[in-house]
């Protein structure tokens, strides 16, 4: 299955993001609209601390204006640059976010963020071997926090409603998944 687009016209843009409007046709013939966000790619970091106590997850808390509320999530974000070195933006987006710099980084994956209504990749990065160092936040995340939290207590976050992102949630299931194939 698929649909053809008919016409295709931008109707927003900011530095962020730009909005379109497509005229597409489906496979059967009928004709429809269909409304795109476009934005550059990003990525998420799921910063793991290994200790001789158990694992640690290193997560941001932050006001998230869209559902006006905060939450926790994994650090994450993008450059608004179409062409990035993912890793290279996984490194920034963690060390900006959370002070942390990583020793190992390792790619798991590439997913869609929400392709049912915008056309944005993120890549999912384990990152390792972590040390400590200053934040390096941009202006919109002045009231950002980060939390270092057990596993077990990082997946009570993921049920019980203090972590919302879906972004957050499929990168934990992705590495789950990865670190079941690593034995």
């Amino acid at each position: 299955m698929s649909i053809k687009t008919i016409s295709s016209r931008e109707v927003y843009r900011n530095p962020w993001a730009s909005v379109r409007e497509d005229i597409i046709e489906r496979s059967d013939g009928s004709r429809g609209l269909y409304g795109v966000m476009d934005k550059d790619p990003a990525c998420i970091v799921l910063p793991i601390e290994h200790t001789p106590e158990g694992d640690f997850v290193w997560l941001v808390r932050q006001f998230r204006y869209p559902v006006q509320n905060a939450f926790f999530e994994l650090p994450q974000g993008g450059w608004e640059t179409p062409d990035v070195d993912t890793e290279e933006m996984a490194r920034g987006e963690l060390r900006e976010e959370t002070g942390l710099v990583a020793e190992r980084m390792t790619h798991l994956t590439d997913l869609w963020i929400a392709y049912g209504a915008m056309r944005q990749s993120h890549a999912v990065f384990l990152a390792e071997g972590l040390t400590q160092g200053p934040a390096e936040r941009d202006a919109e995340e002045h009231d950002m926090t980060v939390h270092r939290v057990a596993v077990a207590e990082f997946e009570a976050m993921l049920l019980d409603g203090r972590i919302m992102d879906n972004c957050t949630a499929a990168a934990w299931g992705v590495y789950l998944v990865w670190r079941a194939r690593q034995s």
